[in-house]
């Protein structure tokens, strides 16, 4: 299939979150499986300093937006790899920041025309490539608006005559709010603004504009699917996606396998196997020795790696008071919300044997407390799909999850001969606290210990296998579309 995949952020060219870790593997694996892939991002500065050489495609779009017309130039990255493209469109008064969506004041205020010219920019480019596409899988807020441009403006196009569509949610708290005035940007009829189109609260949603518009959505993970058509999670879209039907689906992401292998990662001090917990036990010496830490003996080290906010969990975190009173030591790096870096600094004057605060983004430190640690926290609030513990398993460090998301899809309870880590459903500190203390029950078992980390490194969490899911999908919108046409 001809598959136009148009995404806001794509590793390794820029990056604000997991939407560009699926956009750089999720392509890839589908162009070894046979299929022609077309990325289209913005040209941010980033690229030029990517480390992938981009050249100009000498080709010019004129894109409508309002009254205007402005021209975008289209760049494309050099990667030679067969059945994948990557083009880049730029507009350097919308594209050449110093971020991605914002700075330290907040999102940029015209977000709105960035992202609806973007959005005319890849249909645009689309029809100027000449090819007849049979996907267009857009991602997030960024891209909703081209799911109704789809279906109004460009619906006589013959590039998308035998065209579907599909919206994946990457996380529905982020939508693309923004004032009516901002429609007479995107020149689509002033009919699709009302409740059952692109109109939320008064407001132009571009979020809802996919989900209403698009020929199927889905998300990063089957419980994820499930969670946000209720209140608790919808974010004021749950009537919409409960409207949908079975049109709403979820997809487990993957691990890129070639980044996330503890086997050859270039940035740990030792290489090792599922077999080699002599190997393992040498990195979290080396770990300690690198942060100042001092090993207690029996003591597991726990790890909690990611964004510091209450919606991966940290409140609950804060509200645990017993945790560093048990026989364990604590290892946590990120940024996040100001009061959480005074509530852990502040806790590590106090337990300065037990806890290490770094409050960075460290790619390399990840790496390595990924590999070094025991044990791995995940106690989210909501997480669509997560990461953290997809890569924990592969590097045979057990996760503690809250089952919700994609934390539920991938981690199941450890009874000694099977699961792959220790999980808790109340959202409250005593839950966290009462599944770290069954798994450091397990670790002072070592043959069980070895049983539930060997689990783990097993799982098959491949972008391979998430990418045979989508073919599925998308064969299953073409075949819908030549039914109904037949």
């Amino acid at each position: 299939m001809n598959i136009l995949f148009p995404v806001s952020e794509c590793v390794p060219f820029a990056k604000t979150g997991g939407l560009a870790d699926v956009a750089g593997a999720l392509p890839q694996a589908l162009a070894k499986g046979g299929h022609q892939v077309s990325v289209v991002m913005p040209m941010y500065r980033h690229i030029h300093n990517a480390g992938v050489s981009v050249t100009s495609t000498h080709l010019t779009l004129q894109v409508p937006l309002g009254q205007q017309t402005i021209p975008a130039e289209v760049w494309e990255a050099q990667l030679f790899e067969p059945g994948l493209r990557i083009y880049f469109i730029q507009c350097t008064p919308f594209f050449e920041r110093a971020e991605l969506y914002g700075n330290g004041e907040g999102d940029y205020p015209d977000n709105d025309q960035r992202f609806v010219f973007f959005s005319r920019a890849v249909l645009e480019l689309g029809k100027a490539l000449k090819q007849s596409w049979d996907i267009l899988h857009g991602h997030d807020w960024h891209t909703g608006l081209i799911l109704v441009y789809l279906k109004t403006l460009y619906a006589a196009e013959p590039a998308y005559k035998h065209c579907k569509s599909l919206l994946t949610i990457h996380n529905l708290a982020y939508q693309g709010i923004f004032p009516p005035e901002s429609m007479a940007l995107t020149g689509l009829p002033t009919s699709v603004f009302n409740a059952e189109g692109v109109e939320f609260w008064g407001r132009l949603n571009f979020l809802k504009a996919g989900l209403v518009f698009s020929d199927w959505i889905n998300t990063v993970s089957p419980t994820y699917a499930r969670e946000i058509k209720t209140p608790e999670f919808g974010h004021g879209l749950d009537g919409v996606l409960r409207a949908r039907g079975n049109k709403v689906s979820g997809i487990l992401n993957g691990l890129d396998y070639a980044v996330w292998n503890p086997e050859n990662d270039p940035l740990l001090p030792i290489n090792y196997q599922s077999h080699e917990r002599k190997r393992k036990l040498e990195i979290k010496a080396k770990l300690f020795e690198e942060r100042q830490m001092f090993p207690l003996e029996n003591a597991p080290l726990v790890a909690l790696v990611g964004r510091l906010d209450e919606q991966k969990g940290l409140d609950i975190l804060a509200a645990a008071s017993e945790l560093l009173h048990l026989n364990l030591q604590l290892i946590i790096l990120g940024t996040g919300a100001r009061k959480y870096h005074e509530y852990l600094l502040n806790l590590k004057s106090k337990f300065a044997r037990k806890l290490s605060v770094n409050l960075e983004f460290n790619n390399e430190l990840a790496h390595k407390i990924y590999a070094g640690a025991d044990m791995f926290l995940m106690p989210s609030r909501f997480e669509p799909c997560g990461l953290g513990q997809l890569i924990a398993m592969r590097y045979g460090t057990v996760p503690i999850v809250r089952t919700t998301g994609g934390l539920a899809d991938t981690v199941t309870e450890f009874d000694g001969t099977h699961g792959n880590g220790f999980t808790f459903a109340d959202y409250s500190a005593e839950g966290l606290l009462t599944a770290v203390k069954r798994a450091c029950e397990v670790y002072a078992n070592p043959t069980a210990w070895e049983k539930v980390t060997h689990n783990g490194m097993l799982a098959d969490f491949s972008w391979e296998r998430s990418a045979g899911e989508y073919d599925r999908l998308y064969r299953q919108l073409q075949l819908s579309a030549r039914i109904f046409k037949n």
